[in-house]
C-alpha cells in the first residue's frame, strides 16, 4: 500500500511538471512554420534553485591502497569482462523457476559451462581452500600421533651437525619474516574489520542528508512551478507593450515599406519647387542684365565714337607730317576702326512673358502642398493605431484570460497536499530507519567481536612465535649440550611447539572463514559492485522484457502503465546524476496531452484569428492634391523652354568691343612715346587715358552684366531642358505612389502584420523554450534520486564489500604463512628444547658411546658415562649412531 501511495504522489507531482511543459508544444498550432524573426531577448530570471547536501563520493584514504590491492588480486583471479549477455540469458530462460530436468537441456548445459568458465578462478581457489580445510586437521592429527610415537621429530634426541648454528640462524630469520607477514596480515584484517564499524557510523550521516535532500526536492518544486507560471507575465507584459506601441511598430514597418516608393516621389515634387524659385531668380537676373547691357551698349557706342573722332582730329595735326612722325600717325590712324562695339544686345528677345508666367505659378505654395503630402504619409502609424484599437483590446483580453487560466491551472493541482504527504512519509521513514540504529550497532558489535576473535587466533599464534623466539634466543647457550640446555631456552622451544599446535587447531577454521567470505565477497565485487561502478549493471536492468516477457520496459509500465515508453532506469539515473529535472528523467512529455489547455491559452486559434483580421486602410493618405499637380503643369508651360538660348549665348560669348581697350590704350601710349616730345605726344597720351577711363567706367560693368547673363542663361537652359518630361515624370511617380497606397497597401499591411505577429509570438516562443529548458534542467532537479543509488553503492560496496574483501585478503595471507610457520617452528624448536639424549664421543677410542645424562631418572648407574667428562662430547667426530635400546633400560 505504501508503495502505491508513493507512486500516486509522484504521479501528481509529475502532472504539475508536465502542465508547465504543455506550454512548449501544440499539435494544432504549427510553431515550426513560424519564421523566427529577430526579437528582443526577454529576461525571465532564474528558477529558484536548491543546493543539495549529499556528496555521494567516497575517498577511502590510506586504506584505499589495501582496497586497490584486493581489486588487483580479484582481477587476477577473475579477469573476464562482466557477463551481461550470460546473466540476461539465464534470467530470461529461468523466469518460471529452475527445475532439475532443465539442467539436461543443451542450452542450459552451455550456459552452465559458460558460468563455470567465468567462475573458474573462484572455483579453483575455493577448491584449494576447501582442501586446506579438510587436509590441515587430518595432517595435524597425523603429525601429533606421529610425534607421540617419537617419530616426525618427536624423539627427544638431537644429533650434532657442523652447520647447526647456521641452520638455527636461518630458521630464526625465516620465522621472524614469517611472523612479520602474519602480523601484517592480521593487521590488514583488523583494519578492515575496524573500517566497517567506523563507516557504518558515517552511514547515518548519508541517510540523513539524503532524506533532507528529498525533502528539499519536494518542498522547492511547488515554488519552482509557481515561478515558471508567473514568468508568463514577463512575456505578456512585453506583448502588451508592443500592442500599446502598435502604431510605431506595425505602422512604422508599413511606413518603411511604402516610403521606398512614396518618399522619392515627394522628394522630386519638392525639388520642383526649388527649381521654380531658381528659374525665377535666373529669369530676373536675365531681365536685369539684359536691360543693363542694352543701356550700356548705347552709352559705350557714343563714347567710342566721340573718342574716335577726337583721336582722328589729333592725328590731323601738322606735326604728323614730319618725317618719322608720319609713319606713327598713319599706324595709329589705321587702328581707329577698332574702337567700335562687338556685341549687340538690342537684338535679344525679352523674357518678361516667361517671368510673368512663372510669377503666376509661384503664387501657389507648392512646397506647402508637398509638405502636407509628407505629413499625410507620415501619419501612417496614427492610422494603424486608430484602426487597430478594437483588435488590440481583444488581444489584451485574451492574454489576461490566458494568464489567469495558467495560474488557475497550477493552483487547482493539489501540489501542496502531495508535498506534505511526501514530507510526512520521509519523516516517518527516517524515524523507522533510526529505530534500527541500535539493532544495527548491536549486530555490528557482535560482528566486530567475532572478527576480533578470529584475529586473536592469529595473534595468539604470533604471541607464541615471538615469545618462543625471544625465550629461545635469550636462553640459548652455545656451550650447553642439547641435554643441558637451560630452562629459558627449553621454554622457548615449548612455546614454538605450542604455536604449531594452535596453528593446526586454528588454521583450518580461519581458512573456512576465508573461503566463505572470499567466494561471497569476491563475486559480489565482480558481479555487483564493479558493474555498478562502471554502470554496466544498468545494461542488464535496461534490457527489454527483462522483468516481464510482455512488458518491454518495466519502469514506465510500473509508473505510467505504458511499458512501450523508451524509459529505462539507466536513462533515469543518468539524467538525475547530471542533476536534470524529473520531467526530463521520467520523459513525462510522452504520457500527457495538453492540447486542449494550449488551445485556450498561449497558442489559441482565436488569437490567431484576431491577428489575421487586422486590416489597415491607407486610402485616406493624399500625397499631392490637384492644385499641386496643376501647379506643376503650369510650371512646365511657362515658356522657359521656348527661349532662344543659343542667341543669348552667342552674344554673351562675344567681347564688348572689337579690341581690348586697355591693350589699345597701352599700344597708343607706346606709339606716343616714340614721337618727339611736344603737344602731339601729350595729346596721344591724353587719348590713351580717356580710353582707359571708358574701359573702367563702361566696359567693366557691362562685362559683369554679361557674366551674370551668361550664368543665368546657362542655368535656365539646363533646368528647362525636357522640363515637361521632368514634370510628367514627377506626376507619374506621385500617381504611382498613390496607386500603391490605394491598391497594394493591403498586401504590405498583411505582410508587415504577419511579421508583427511573428514578433509577438516570438516572445511566447522564448517563454515556452525557457519553460522547456527549465523543466528539463532546473525544475525538480532529481540529483537526490541518483544520490540514493550512489549512496547504496558507497555503503554496500565501498564500506562493506571492500572491507570484507580486505578482511579475507589479510586473513588468507595469514593462513598461507601459518603453514610455513608450522614447518619453521618444528625445525627451530629442536634447537631450543632440552633433549633427553645426545651423541657422545671418546677421544681415546674409535668407538662412540651414546647414553643418557639423566640416568638417575631411571634408577640406573652408568659407569661408562661417568668416566667421561661432559665437555668431551663437544669434540668433532664422525656421526654417531643412536644409543642402543636394551630391554632392562
Amino acid at each position: 500500500m505504501d508503495m502505491w501511495w508513493r507512486l500516486e504522489m509522484w504521479w501528481r507531482v509529475g502532472l504539475v511538471l508536465v502542465m508547465c511543459w504543455g506550454l512548449t508544444s501544440s499539435e494544432t498550432y504549427e510553431r515550426s512554420a513560424m519564421l523566427r524573426a529577430p526579437v528582443q531577448k526577454l529576461d525571465f530570471g532564474f528558477v529558484p534553485s536548491v543546493v543539495y547536501e549529499t556528496q555521494a563520493y567516497y575517498e577511502p584514504g590510506p586504506i584505499g591502497l589495501l582496497f586497490h590491492m584486493v581489486h588487483a588480486f580479484l582481477y587476477v583471479v577473475q579477469p573476464n569482462p562482466f557477463p551481461k549477455d550470460l546473466i540476461v540469458t539465464v534470467i530470461q530462460q529461468n523466469k518460471g523457476g529452475i527445475q532439475l530436468e532443465d539442467f539436461k537441456k543443451p542450452e542450459n548445459v552451455v550456459l552452465l559451462l559458460q558460468a563455470i568458465y567465468y567462475e573458474v578462478g573462484f572455483i579453483v581457489l575455493a577448491v584449494v581452500g576447501l582442501l586446506f580445510v579438510l587436509l590441515v586437521p587430518i595432517v595435524g592429527l597425523c603429525f601429533c600421533v606421529c610425534r607421540c610415537c617419537e617419530n616426525c621429530g618427536g624423539e627427544m634426541h638431537q644429533r650434532h651437525k657442523k652447520n647447526a648454528d647456521c641452520q638455527r640462524g636461518f630458521y630464526t630469520a625465516t620465522l621472524i619474516a614469517t611472523s612479520i607477514f602474519l602480523t601484517a596480515g592480521v593487521a590488514v584484517a583488523y583494519t578492515a574489520n575496524q573500517n566497517i564499524t567506523s563507516q557504518i557510523k558515517s552511514t547515518r550521516r548519508l541517510i540523513s542528508t539524503n532524506i533532507r535532500d528529498l525533502k528539499s526536492f519536494a518542498n522547492y518544486t511547488p515554488a519552482q512551478i509557481d515561478y515558471i507560471a508567473a514568468q508568463y507575465t514577463t512575456a505578456k507584459n512585453k506583448v502588451l507593450s508592443d500592442l500599446d506601441h502598435i502604431g510605431t511598430l506595425l505602422g512604422g514597418r508599413v511606413h518603411n515599406q511604402l516610403e521606398r516608393e512614396v518618399v522619392p516621389a515627394l522628394d522630386n515634387a519638392l525639388r520642383m519647387t526649388g527649381a521654380m524659385r531658381v528659374a525665377k531668380e535666373a529669369l530676373e537676373t536675365v531681365s536685369t542684365s539684359l536691360e543693363t547691357l542694352q543701356e550700356g551698349t548705347g552709352k559705350l557706342q557714343k563714347s567710342l565714337q566721340s573718342e574716335r573722332a577726337s583721336l582722328s582730329n589729333t592725328l590731323s595735326d601738322p606735326a604728323c607730317s614730319n618725317g618719322d612722325v608720319t609713319h606713327t600717325c598713319n599706324t595709329i590712324r589705321g587702328t581707329l576702326g577698332q574702337l567700335a562695339l562687338s556685341a549687340n544686345f538690342h537684338g535679344l528677345s525679352d523674357v518678361g512673358a516667361q517671368l510673368a508666367n512663372l510669377d503666376a505659378v509661384l503664387q501657389t505654395d507648392l512646397s506647402n502642398i508637398v509638405q502636407k503630402g509628407y505629413s499625410s504619409f507620415n501619419d501612417t502609424p496614427r492610422l494603424v493605431t486608430e484602426q487597430t484599437k478594437e483588435i488590440v483590446a481583444e488581444v489584451k483580453g485574451l492574454l489576461d484570460k490566458a494568464g489567469v487560466e495558467i495560474i488557475g491551472f497550477t493552483k487547482n493541482i493539489p501540489v501542496e497536499p502531495a508535498v506534505d504527504n511526501f514530507t510526512k512519509f520521509l519523516t516517518d521513514s527516517q524515524k523507522k530507519i533510526e529505530a534500527f540504529y541500535p539493532q544495527i550497532d548491536q549486530i555490528d558489535f557482535y560482528r566486530w567481536i567475532g572478527c576480533v576473535v578470529i584475529c586473536c587466533m592469529v595473534v595468539l599464534i604470533l604471541a607464541f612465535n615471538f615469545l618462543g623466539l625471544l625465550c629461545g634466543s635469550c636462553g640459548y647457550d652455545k656451550n650447553a649440550t642439547p641435554t643441558t640446555r637451560g630452562c629459558l631456552s627449553n621454554t622457548g622451544g615449548n612455546l614454538l611447539m605450542a604455536s604449531v599446535g594452535f596453528s593446526f587447531i586454528f588454521s583450518w577454521l580461519l581458512m573456512g572463514v576465508v573461503v566463505t567470505t572470499f567466494v561471497a565477497g569476491g563475486n559480489v565485487e565482480k558481479l555487483v559492485c564493479e558493474p555498478l561502478a562502471n554502470r554496466q549493471l544498468f545494461k542488464i536492468i535496461d534490457t527489454p522484457y527483462m522483468v516481464h516477457p510482455e512488458k518491454k520496459n518495466f519502469l514506465p509500465g510500473m509508473l505510467f502503465q505504458n511499458p512501450n515508453i523508451d524509459l529505462t532506469p539507466g536513462d533515469m539515473y543518468r539524467d538525475c546524476y547530471e542533476n536534470n529535472g524529473l520531467y526530463s528523467a521520467l520523459q513525462l512529455e510522452t504520457n500527457f496531452n495538453f492540447n486542449r489547455f494550449l488551445n485556450v491559452t498561449v497558442y489559441s486559434q482565436e488569437l490567431d484569428k484576431i491577428f489575421n483580421s487586422v486590416n489597415v486602410d491607407l486610402e485616406g493618405i493624399v500625397l499631392l492634391d490637384q492644385e499641386g499637380k496643376d501647379n506643376l503643369i503650369d510650371f512646365a508651360n511657362t515658356g522657359i523652354g521656348q527661349i532662344n538660348y543659343q542667341v543669348y549665348l552667342s552674344e554673351v560669348n562675344k567681347a564688348t568691343t572689337v579690341v581690348d581697350l586697355l591693350s589699345y590704350a597701352n599700344e597708343l601710349e607706346a606709339q606716343a612715346d616714340r614721337l618727339p616730345r611736344g603737344a602731339l605726344e601729350n595729346a596721344l597720351k591724353g587719348h590713351a587715358s580717356s580710353i582707359r577711363q571708358i574701359h573702367k567706367e563702361q566696359v567693366v560693368p557691362m562685362e559683369q552684366a554679361m557674366s551674370s547673363l551668361s550664368q543665368s542663361i546657362r542655368l535656365l537652359q539646363t533646368s528647362s531642358t525636357d522640363l515637361p518630361t521632368k514634370v510628367n515624370n514627377v506626376l507619374n511617380a506621385i500617381e504611382a505612389a498613390e496607386y500603391l497606397i490605394s491598391n497594394n497597401a493591403s498586401h504590405v499591411v498583411k505582410q508587415e502584420t504577419n511579421k508583427f505577429i511573428k514578433n509577438i509570438m516570438g516572445y511566447f516562443i522564448q517563454y515556452t523554450d525557457w519553460v522547456k529548458h527549465s523543466l528539463e534542467m532546473e525544475v525538480a532537479q532529481c540529483k537526490p534520486i541518483a544520490n540514493i543509488v550512489d549512496t547504496l553503492e558507497i555503503v554496500a560496496c565501498s564500506f562493506i564489500v571492500d572491507s570484507v574483501n580486505t578482511f579475507w585478503f589479510g586473513l588468507g595471507g595469514c593462513c598461507l604463512f601459518l603453514i610455513l610457520s608450522i614447518i619453521i617452528c618444528v625445525k627451530l624448536a629442536k634447537f631450543y628444547r632440552r633433549m633427553d639424549t645426545e651423541d657422545v664421543y671418546d677421544d681415546s677410542m674409535d668407538i662412540v658411546v651414546s647414553g643418557y645424562h639423566s640416568d638417575a631418572l631411571y634408577g640406573i648407574s652408568n659407569p661408562v658415562m661417568s668416566s667421561y667428562p661432559s665437555y668431551d662430547t663437544m669434540r668433532w667426530y664422525p656421526r654417531a649412531s643412536a644409543p642402543p635400546r636394551q630391554p632392562d633400560w
